[in-house]
Formats: C-alpha cells, sequence, structure tokens
C-alpha cells in the first residue's frame, strides 16, 4: 500500500478550527479504492492510524448486525429514555447469542446458509442466531413432548425442515 500523510485544518462553520492528521492510502495495482482516514492524535504512528481503522472496522460490524437483526435504532427507540433502556440489553443480547454460537460451532452445530454472491467461510450473525434459536427450541420443545407418539411418526427430514425455516424467519 502507498501511503500519504499530513496535517491539514479542520473548520466547521462556528467552531473553533482543528489541526487534524489525514492519512491517504493507496493500493499500487488499483484494485481496492484508496481511502482517507483522519485522527486528531497528530502524534500518532501512520501505522497506529490504520490499525486504530482496523481494529475500529470490527466494532462498526457489530453495530451494523446489532441494528439489522436486533432492532437497535428503530422506531422503538424513538426517545433518549428508550435507547437507554434498550440499546444495553440489546448488545448484553448480541454478545450472548455471540457465545452461545461459537459453542455450538465447535461441535459443529452452527449451518451456514449460503450466499448467492459471496462464498462464506465463517457463520454470519444471522447464522448465528439462527443456531441459538435452533438449539433452544430443539431442546426446550421437540425432545420433551408429552405426546411421544406424535412425535415419532413425523418425519425427521421435515421436522427439520421446518425448524431451519423458522429459526430463520423469526
Amino acid at each position: 500500500m502507498l501511503v500519504a500523510t499530513g496535517t491539514a485544518i479542520w473548520y466547521h462553520s462556528g467552531m473553533t478550527p482543528l489541526p487534524i492528521r489525514w492519512e491517504l492510502i493507496k493500493d499500487p495495482d488499483g484494485q481496492i479504492k484508496p481511502s482517507t482516514l483522519l485522527s486528531t492524535k497528530l502524534d500518532l504512528a501512520t501505522n497506529q492510524i490504520i490499525n486504530f481503522f482496523i481494529q475500529r472496522w470490527t466494532v462498526e460490524v457489530t453495530f451494523q448486525e446489532v441494528r439489522d437483526h436486533l432492532g437497535v435504532e428503530t422506531q422503538r427507540q424513538w426517545s433518549d429514555l428508550a435507547i437507554a433502556r434498550t440499546t444495553p440489553v440489546l448488545m448484553a443480547l448480541f454478545s450472548i447469542v455471540a457465545l452461545w454460537a461459537d459453542q455450538l460451532y465447535k461441535l459443529n452445530l452452527v449451518n451456514m446458509k449460503p450466499c448467492a454472491w459471496y462464498q462464506k467461510s465463517h457463520p454470519t450473525f444471522s447464522d448465528a442466531i439462527a443456531a441459538v434459536r435452533r438449539h433452544i427450541w430443539r431442546e426446550n420443545y421437540f425432545s420433551t413432548s408429552r405426546f411421544r407418539d406424535d412425535i415419532d411418526n413425523l418425519n425427521s427430514k421435515w421436522i427439520n425442515l421446518l425448524v431451519d425455516v423458522a429459526t430463520r424467519a423469526a
């Protein structure tokens, strides 16, 4: 990667001008679009700014997954009080699902739904939440039925298909 760096003045109407460090990153082969990174910490080395950006990326992905799958920043959170109440709970739920799914993944119990546009090497959060739902439902509802004869009469292939569809749709 080619890197250019310098200091500029960040100015916004009504605010005090602020010195800011910029990094321009460019792929010499032209396969990746150039990117600009900004930092108010003028004493950071170029590689530190780039590493902070890389570390932040996983945080951004987490917030996107929480928005997509758990409803953070939706109509349910119109007031500051609602945000203060629900966001920590939803973030905790995200963490619990991720940790639980990791345990299921180690036991080879996470089904990765294929994507049309790329080959997945690791499960996405939608795969993880579906695996946790499947585990909860299989343990609590399908294995302890009082109507054992009815359950035994069902085709296990159809049960698995129905559970898979339900865990993805919920």
